[in-house]
């Protein structure tokens, strides 16, 4: 028996990874959020976090070397990324002092938040480039903060980089380099205060491939489906995972 409870708990960490990286191939973000909101639901989030690292820096790296915009997405978002991966590391100190549930009460907040901004918010107004100068920073900060406390990135990133009417590509690079930047910072903070164990994060590696995998046929979909009404399913998805979350950590 207690081999089989084993083989389930794998079966059960690789789908969750399959269809994280299934929603990212689709609409370019959401592997963190999606296996860390599942994941959490049934482990503490730190080792939640642990798992997560290796399988979203990799297809983090991927999705920040590719789409041929570099160099003005660095350019335009220098701010925004070096204080994401300074909020990262200020916040990473705080993560083992914490309340895992609380800290799962609050990956819920951010979650049901950045589902309801996607499905029913009004879309941010254009800033004006003396307003991105001082915003851009500190939506940097307040990104890698978050993510620091709960491993995901996407709140206020997606809809600050979202608000800046950025090209397609631009837009999925740089939130690639910002994700890229805080996963990493992410991990050797959390390294040093040996929050990730060894076993997790041989379990990190151990998930790449279902994770690719799910990165693939997600790419594969995206060029055949419409990805608005897929995206709606995704946060109404989210939106479930977040409730559930903030209830755990409340009671």
């Amino acid at each position: 028996m207690f081999d089989s409870l084993i083989l389930a708990d794998l079966l059960l960490v690789a789908g969750i990874f399959i269809l994280g990286g299934f929603v990212k191939g689709v609409v370019g973000f959401g592997l963190p959020t999606i296996t860390l909101g599942l994941l959490a639901l049934t482990r503490p989030l730190p080792e939640a976090m642990a798992l997560a690292v290796g399988p979203t820096l990799a297809t983090n790296i991927w999705q920040a070397l590719a789409g041929g915009q570099f160099r003005p997405t660095v350019a335009r978002l220098k701010g925004f990324l070096l204080l994401s991966g300074l909020g990262t590391l200020l916040a990473t100190g705080l993560l083992a002092r914490a309340d895992a549930r609380l800290l799962a009460g609050l990956l819920g907040l951010l979650v049901m938040a950045s589902s309801l901004l996607a499905l029913f918010g009004p879309r941010w107004p254009l800033p004006s480039p003396r307003q991105e100068r001082w915003l851009s920073p500190l939506m940097g900060l307040l990104s890698g903060a978050a993510n620091g406390l709960t491993g995901s990135y996407m709140m206020p990133a997606a809809p600050w980089l979202s608000a800046l009417r950025l090209p397609p590509d631009q837009f999925v690079q740089g939130f690639g380099l910002g994700a890229t930047l805080v996963t990493a910072v992410l991990a050797l903070g959390m390294a040093g205060q040996g929050l990730i164990p060894p076993e997790l994060g041989l379990g990190g590696l151990a998930v790449l491939a279902p994770t690719f995998l799910g990165l693939w046929l997600g790419r594969q979909v995206r060029a055949a489906l419409a990805e608005q009404w897929f995206r709606h399913v995704v946060q109404g998805f989210l939106l479930l995972i977040g409730l559930q979350l903030v209830v755990r950590g409340l009671l």
